[in-house]
């Protein structure tokens, strides 16, 4: 990867290849939850026909994650029914666990940050290429909680493994996340105040008090 990238000015470079081509590609887009979503929607859909891939085995506890998967696949059938797909992963606590075992007292946005990008990222490549899809991102960047150069050399890495490219992004930019915001207020979604996993919700708890 190229050294400092401006992953937006990358991005901007592809879409126009895109729109020159008067082509539209196939797009997995890993997502976490409908309020990431939504910018990230409205901005791609104009480029790709896209299907949601929700897989988060980070997130507790359980009804947590099924009220966001609810809310993402109602978002979607209310603003982009017919045109986005949604493909829901399989859901096991425990591959998070392993994953980031050892790393459970580290603070957010840390080496366990790190390794629950790369475990979600990865079924997402291998979800890319046996769906056959074109380009495989997530909607993480959008957060300014999340590291974007991580995610992005998570993500090229993982393009060259799994043969599918990845689409380099940064969505905070071009106010991504203020009009997440926005878009969030105007079809009433559900906002959630930590990240998902047990420790950034135990982290949040402790810093309101």
């Amino acid at each position: 990867m190229e050294k400092n990238m401006n992953y937006q000015q990358k991005l901007d470079s592809i879409l126009d290849k895109i729109s020159d081509e008067n082509r539209r590609p196939k797009l997995l887009l890993h997502a976490c939850c409908a309020p990431c979503s939504s910018y990230v929607l409205e901005y791609l859909t104009n480029y790709f026909d896209i299907t949601v891939f929700y897989y988060n085995p980070n997130i507790s506890p359980e009804e947590e994650y099924k009220k966001r998967v609810e809310e993402i696949n109602r978002f979607i059938n209310l603003v982009h029914s017919g045109r986005v797909k949604l493909m829901e992963g399989e859901y096991h606590p425990q591959d998070f666990y392993e994953t980031v075992r050892g790393l459970e007292h580290k603070k957010e946005g840390s080496e366990r940050c790190y390794r629950c990008y790369q475990l979600r990222l990865q079924e997402a490549a291998r979800a890319a290429r046996e769906g056959l899809f074109d380009y495989f991102t997530t909607t993480l960047s959008i957060s300014p909680y999340k590291n974007a150069k991580w995610l992005n050399e998570i993500g090229m890495a993982l393009a060259e493994e799994y043969g599918v490219p990845y689409l380099v992004s940064d969505f905070k930019k071009k106010n991504g996340y203020k009009r997440s915001i926005e878009l969030s207020a105007e079809y009433g979604l559900y906002r959630q105040d930590y990240c998902g996993c047990i420790f950034s919700k135990k982290e949040r708890e402790e810093n309101q008090r």
